[in-house]
Order: C-alpha cells, then sequence, then structure tokens
C-alpha cells in the first residue's frame, strides 16, 4: 500500500458564486485527499467527508458528511449485486435471425413506452422471450454488499495513488481464495477519486472472473448510500423522460442550503437512482456476462456537495444548490468528468430542413433554401431526411433522382458560406452497401422501419458506421452529422456479435453507439455528431445525460414541436383558412416551450442541446419582428440550435431581421462566449405569465443578461444581476432597443438599480462590459 500526502489548497472561484457564498461548499478552503488509519478510510473533498469501515474483510459506510452535517441515514454496505452462474457451464449461444419473430418498430416502440407508463413501469421492459431461448440456465444466485462480501472474499489490496496531477484515487479488491467456492478467483475492486478544488466523490467498481465459470452479474448498485431523511428535497437537475430516469439528482434539506448533488455517468435508460440516493443500474434491463478471464467496469457516479447561506435578493432566492449548479459542479463536468462539445467554432445558428419539406428534399429547394438562410445568417444548413436513396434510411449513398450531382449540391451550400450538416440514420435497406459489406451486421431480433433494418452497435457494424461518418466528412465537406434512430432499445443476441444474453446487450449497444462517435472525434475532430432522442432510446426518447456529452458533441432534446407552423407537412402557401394571430400566439408559445426544455436540463451545459425548433415560417405575417426576437433569446437560454420552417415564406424584412439578430449574437459570442454560461440564482424562475431572466456571463462579470417579461407583470421592473463582480463597474447597453443604459457598479446591478420597460411579450439582450477605470 502506497499513501499520498494532501496537496496544497486549490482556490475555485466561480462568477456565479459572488453574491456573500464565502462559506460554500467550493472556495480557496476545499483540498482532496485519502488517508488509510488502521481498518478505516477516510475520503475529504472540502466539505465532503466519507468514512469507510474495512475491519472483518467488509467495506462498510460508517460516515457521510457535509461540513458539520450528517447527510446518511446510518451505516451501511458500499455496493450490491447478485452473481449468478450457467447451468451447463459455458457460453451462452447467440441466436439466428430466424429464432426470434421480426419486431415492428412503430409497434414495439410504443409497447415499450406504454409499459414504462404502467402502475409498475419500474419493472417495465419489452416483452421479448429471448432469454429463455437461449442455450444456458442462470442458477445458484449469490447476492452480496459491502457487508455480505466477508462470507466469501478477503480484502487483499489497499492502495492510494495519484493517476494525474491534482487527483487521488484509492483502490480497494477483494478476492474469493477458497477453491471450493463457487465464486473461487473473481475479484471485486472499489474505486474512488477526489480532485483538489472539487467536493466532490467519484466513484466505480470492477468485477474481474478468472475462475472457470461462467457467471453472471445483475441488481447492481454502485454506490449503496442511503442518504438521510433530512435531505428530503430532491431536485432533478435533468428531466426524467418517457420512462428513462434523470442523470443529476440533487438531494438537500428543505431550504436546499446543505446536501449533495447525485451524478450517473451510465447512459440513458440503464441509469438509475433511487429516491434515497443509492445509484446503480436499472434491475429490469441490466446484466453483464463473465466469462473465464473476462471483467466488468462499471461507469463512474458522483457526490457533489454543496453547503452555504441562502440569500435573498430583490427579485428572487440563491440558494447554495443553485449556485453550485452553474458554478463549480458545471466547471467539475468540463475539468473532470470530460465533456466531447465545445463552444469554440459553434455550429449556432443552426436551421433544419425537416419542417415543411421532411422527405421531399432536392437539389432545387435545398439549393433554395440554403441561399435564403446564407442571407439571414445562418451558421449550419443542416440537410435532415431525405437525401440518400433509401428515403428516411440515410446512409451515404445519395439519391441519383433527387440530388444528380449531390457533391455539386454540398460545394453550392458551402459556397454560400453556410457549414453543411447531413442526416443519417442506424437502420439499413436490404440492399444498402452497409449490409453488401457486413452481411451478418443485423441486429436480432430484426426490427424494421419502413423497409429498412436495425443495425448492430455490438458488431462490426459500429466500426464501419464510424467509418462512414468520416468518409461523409471528407466526401462531402459535412461539418454537422446528425444521427437518428436504433435498434437498442430492442438489444441484439445474434450468434457471432459481442453480446451473449438480451439484457447484455442493451448496456453494450449503448456503450457501442458511444464508442463509434469516440472514434469520430479521433479521426474527424472538426466534425460535430449530434445523436437524437430517438437514436438513445425510444420515440420520443429520454433528456439528455452526462454519459452522452462525454462521447457527442450535441444532443437533439426531445419533443419535437412545430408550434406556428400552419401545415408542417407540406410548404408554405399565403393560401389557405389559417388565423395568422393564433400562429403568432403558438410561435410565442413555442419559446416559452423551448425554455422549460432548456432550464429543465440545467444540470448540464446548455450549449450541446438542440430543441426542435423555432419555426422560421411566416403566414401573412404571423412571424413578426418581436416574435423573430423572442425566438432568439428564447434558444440562448442556451444556444440558437436548432431553427426550422420554409424559409421561401419569409419577406425580405423577415430575413434581414434574423441577419441582424444573429450577427448581434454572433459578436457576443465572439466576445465573451456566452454559449459557455447559464446564471439563475437569485432571480425569478422561468415563466411565461411574468417577468423572468438569466445571465451568460463570463468570469469577468461580462456579457450577457437575457431578459423577457410575459403576457403580464408590471410595465417596467428592477432587474437585478448577482452575477457580476464585486468592487467592479459595467457598461450596460440595451442591444434590441439599441441604446445604452449607463454606468453601473456591481453594488447597483445586484441591488436592482437598473430598470427595464418591456410590453407584454417583450425582451431585451443586455450588455455588460467591463467600464474602465
Amino acid at each position: 500500500m502506497r499513501l499520498v500526502r494532501y496537496r496544497p489548497p486549490v482556490a475555485v472561484f466561480a462568477v456565479a458564486s459572488l453574491l456573500v457564498m464565502a462559506s460554500d461548499a467550493q472556495g480557496a478552503e476545499t483540498r482532496a485527499g485519502i488517508t488509510l488509519d488502521a481498518n478505516h478510510v477516510t475520503i475529504t473533498a472540502g466539505p465532503l467527508v466519507r468514512t469507510l469501515d474495512l475491519s472483518g474483510n467488509r467495506i462498510l459506510l460508517t460516515d457521510l458528511r457535509v461540513g458539520e452535517t450528517q447527510i446518511a441515514s446510518g451505516p451501511g454496505a458500499e455496493f450490491r449485486l447478485t452473481f449468478h452462474q450457467a447451468e451447463p457451464n459455458r457460453r451462452p449461444v447467440g441466436l439466428a435471425p430466424g429464432d426470434v419473430e421480426p419486431l415492428d418498430f412503430g409497434q414495439a416502440n410504443r409497447d415499450w413506452l406504454k409499459a414504462t407508463r404502467a402502475p409498475d413501469a419500474e419493472n417495465a421492459e419489452p416483452e421479448l422471450p429471448i432469454t429463455e431461448m437461449q442455450s444456458v440456465q442462470w442458477t445458484n444466485p449469490i447476492t452480496l454488499d459491502g457487508q455480505r462480501m466477508a462470507e466469501c472474499f478477503q480484502l487483499m489490496h489497499t492502495e492510494i495513488s495519484t493517476p494525474r496531477a491534482g487527483a487521488t484515487r484509492l483502490n480497494l479488491r477483494a478476492r474469493v481464495i477458497d477453491t471450493a467456492h463457487p465464486l473461487h478467483h473473481v475479484a471485486i475492486s472499489l474505486f474512488y477519486e477526489v480532485h483538489d478544488g472539487y467536493p466532490a466523490i467519484r466513484k466505480w467498481i470492477e468485477i474481474t472472473n478468472n475462475g472457470p465459470k461462467w457467471l453472471k452479474i445483475d441488481a447492481l448498485t454502485i454506490d449503496a448510500a442511503d442518504l438521510s431523511p433530512a435531505l428530503g428535497s430532491k431536485v432533478p437537475l435533468t428531466p426524467q423522460l418517457n420512462g428513462v430516469g434523470s442523470s443529476v439528482v440533487a438531494f438537500g434539506n428543505d431550504e436546499q442550503s446543505c446536501g449533495v448533488i447525485a451524478a450517473s455517468e451510465v447512459p440513458s435508460a440503464l441509469r438509475s437512482i433511487g429516491p434515497n440516493g443509492s445509484m446503480g443500474y436499472t434491475d429490469a434491463i441490466f446484466e453483464w456476462v463473465l466469462g473465464p478471464s473476462e471483467r466488468f467496469e462499471s461507469e463512474p457516479v458522483f457526490q457533489f456537495a454543496y453547503t452555504g447561506e441562502v440569500e435573498k435578493t430583490v427579485s428572487g432566492v440563491s440558494t447554495p444548490l443553485d449556485r453550485t449548479v452553474e458554478g463549480p459542479y458545471m466547471r467539475f463536468l468540463e475539468d473532470v468528468v470530460g465533456m466531447r462539445a465545445t463552444t469554440e467554432n459553434s455550429p449556432a445558428p443552426v436551421w433544419c430542413s425537416w419542417a415543411n419539406f421532411k422527405t421531399r428534399i432536392d437539389d432545387a429547394n435545398m439549393r433554395e433554401q440554403a441561399k435564403i438562410a446564407a442571407r439571414a445568417g445562418f451558421t449550419t444548413f443542416l440537410i435532415d431526411a431525405g437525401w440518400s436513396k433509401y428515403p428516411n434510411l440515410d446512409n451515404s449513398e445519395p439519391d441519383p433522382a433527387r440530388f444528380p450531382d449531390f457533391d455539386a449540391t454540398c460545394r453550392y451550400i458551402t459556397s454560400t458560406g453556410l457549414r453543411l450538416g447531413l442526416w443519417i440514420c442506424c437502420m439499413r435497406n436490404p440492399g444498402a452497401q452497409d449490409l453488401a459489406a457486413l452481411p451478418d451486421a443485423v441486429a436480432t431480433p430484426r426490427v424494421n422501419r419502413g423497409g429498412g433494418l436495425g443495425m448492430s452497435f455490438t458488431s462490426p457494424w459500429r466500426d464501419y458506421f464510424a467509418n462512414d461518418l468520416v468518409y461523409m466528412y471528407d466526401r462531402f465537406g459535412m461539418t454537422y452529422v446528425k444521427e437518428d434512430f436504433s435498434q437498442i432499445l430492442f438489444g441484439d443476441v445474434t450468434e457471432g456479435h459481442e453480446s451473449r444474453t438480451h439484457k447484455e446487450s442493451i448496456l453494450r449497444g449503448l456503450r457501442g453507439l458511444l464508442a463509434a462517435n469516440d472514434v469520430v472525434a479521433h479521426s474527424a475532430p472538426g466534425l460535430i455528431t449530434q445523436l437524437t432522442h430517438e437514436i438513445y432510446w425510444a420515440t420520443p426518447g429520454p433528456g439528455c445525460d452526462i454519459a452522452l456529452l462525454k462521447h457527442c458533441s450535441s444532443y437533439h432534446i426531445p419533443p419535437n414541436i412545430y408550434l406556428g407552423n400552419p401545415d408542417s407537412n407540406k410548404r408554405v402557401s399565403q393560401q389557405g383558412d389559417y388565423d395568422p394571430q393564433k400562429l403568432r400566439r403558438d410561435l410565442i408559445q413555442g419559446c416559452w416551450v423551448a425554455r422549460q426544455q432548456y432550464f429543465a436540463h440545467r444540470g448540464l451545459p446548455l450549449y450541446p442541446l438542440e430543441f426542435y425548433s423555432a419555426e422560421t415560417v411566416n403566414f401573412k405575417g404571423s412571424l413578426s419582428p418581436e416574435v423573430q426576437d423572442r425566438q432568439v433569446c428564447s434558444w440562448l437560454m442556451g444556444c440558437p440550435t436548432v431553427f426550422s420552417g420554409d424559409l421561401a415564406s419569409l419577406t425580405a424584412e423577415q430575413v434581414d431581421h434574423y441577419r441582424r439578430r444573429f450577427e448581434l449574437v454572433k459578436r457576443l459570442q465572439n466576445t465573451y462566449d456566452i454559449y459557455l454560461h447559464f446564471q439563475y440564482s437569485g432571480v425569478p424562475l422561468p415563466t411565461d405569465t411574468d417577468w423572468h431572466w438569466w445571465g451568460k456571463l463570463d468570469e469577468a462579470g461580462c456579457g450577457a443578461v437575457v431578459v423577457l417579461r410575459g403576457s403580464g407583470g408590471a410595465e417596467s421592473r428592477a432587474i437585478n444581476v448577482p452575477w457580476v463582480l464585486p468592487e467592479r463597474s459595467y457598461n450596460v447597453n440595451a442591444l434590441l432597443q439599441g441604446k445604452p443604459l449607463g454606468r453601473f457598479t456591481a453594488a447597483q446591478l445586484r441591488s436592482g438599480a437598473l430598470a427595464l420597460s418591456l410590453p407584454a411579450y417583450g425582451q431585451e439582450i443586455l450588455e455588460l462590459a467591463a467600464a474602465p477605470e
């Protein structure tokens, strides 16, 4: 065993934490370290302290504190899982395509969603009788946890290491030595990691089978901590949607002044965060087979502490939880967990061809739309489904009938100054080149969607798919790809593919999808990869999560909306029985839906999120300049992706108005990196009936504050800005009104000395620039 010394404290400052917040969980006193004293381990991450008892070959949690507050309900096991033995003792044999009835994608998807919304939804899974048809049975279950492991495991190794600068890691490894025990030569390793400057403890588990038996694990809880009932306030910081739970949940006291953020890096529906704060895998759809010499390593989970004073402001309440989320927690995701996304070279604003065109696209109408999109100031032009020879099953083969020279179409688009984006699907027509190269790459059960078959991310096709995206990057000049639809939800147990059981294939499929995007990131770092909610699970699918953003540049969050579009299934005509005033109200409603979805994801960086869509359509004046401004402002809670709709319906004045607004936003982004930031503590929560606002301020307190008024509220409102730096002064300009508002000290901005007048459904973007001393 090797011990390490504590490192010097590292300061962690956040523009979001400057409202008399010196006692918050992040600050100059934050330090991280791990110490071993006899049979006890103490893991310290600033105010977050976790103590383990290792006596008697056990691994037990004995103490979990945030500062002086005990947050565990009592001593408890550190993990939990069940082993099963294969009977007979051999590798499960996969199935041939004919062994299972094919599935219709739409019906099977509806069955899943119906099951997840049933009273017993926690136990829901697709009813596919695959496991029972395989060649082994799983017998003799052995359930273990940090207490019961002493019945057969010996704690063999305790090591403290420094895997990289600023990080300290603990490895606890236990083995079964008894040669007569069914788990002989099985090892369990628990890893804990802390980082200087962050009140966080990250944890994962590794299980190795070096014995002669084929085993299966399930019911795996990575962190079995049982949080105190005093932390009864549970705030999901990413949404629970369509049968998939949140990936980030804050557990705290009623005042949200003390608690922990429980965050899981497990992907999609495999993730489980329990009502008591435990974290692991969803029992109903998780298992993993371990043959001799095989190893399983879980995704990490972590707790991030917050503590401090609740501060009343002139417009709301600033809690330590909110300040932590918008500041140090968000930096922890960027610096430690690692995000694939970046605000550098942002594709925003993006226009997408789906609304009003669907798959009825061709060279002529895409050239028409691209010409207008370039004039309107868009950065990226996304050709959605329909460009390939198999419409709605697009691969890298263009349709020669609708695009006689697709290379020329792409060159035209990029010649206008636009970047090119393309849609691609993970279902394949039997005649596709993928299946000519890899005829055995289809998943079992066979999933049919519109004549296309679901391809397997647990087969070599995973690499074919990644290579094909790089080919499209090279061939067509594509810099943005939208990946859509898959069979992952339905599993794959094809003989010769990697999965040995149906449930195992779910995690393997999700990991394979993310691994394919890692290959793309390595081979084509300039290619922005976006996954949709449909590819990541069901249709509609889940909200975004941490796991996806570690591997992909962007995520298309549900639901898809077309509010304000007269008929999204056809081109816009100025003829028809539509009410322009109702369409305008719908456009405004779409802005409100977008803000709600962004805010529901505030436990993640918002700039990688795409919400579909701000409708770029006009019917007899339905799209007013004020509505255009509201679209830009609403999507600016994250960044302006994505807009969609028939651009030919716009007037020249509307096209010019979009351009002026997009140029304004691009200038703010280039100057202050506003997409990276989102502050919401100490101001009103989002509403569409009164005023609310949020910050897009950098570390110097400079950038933008976006202000919206809803249907009601006073005509004039004091706008407080809690996130500016003390002892600083700022010049404030109202950019949409085009007028300076004056010079303000930080104290004035915090106290609401800045007043703003707006009409109902009005909006403003305030620029805060550092004033010369």
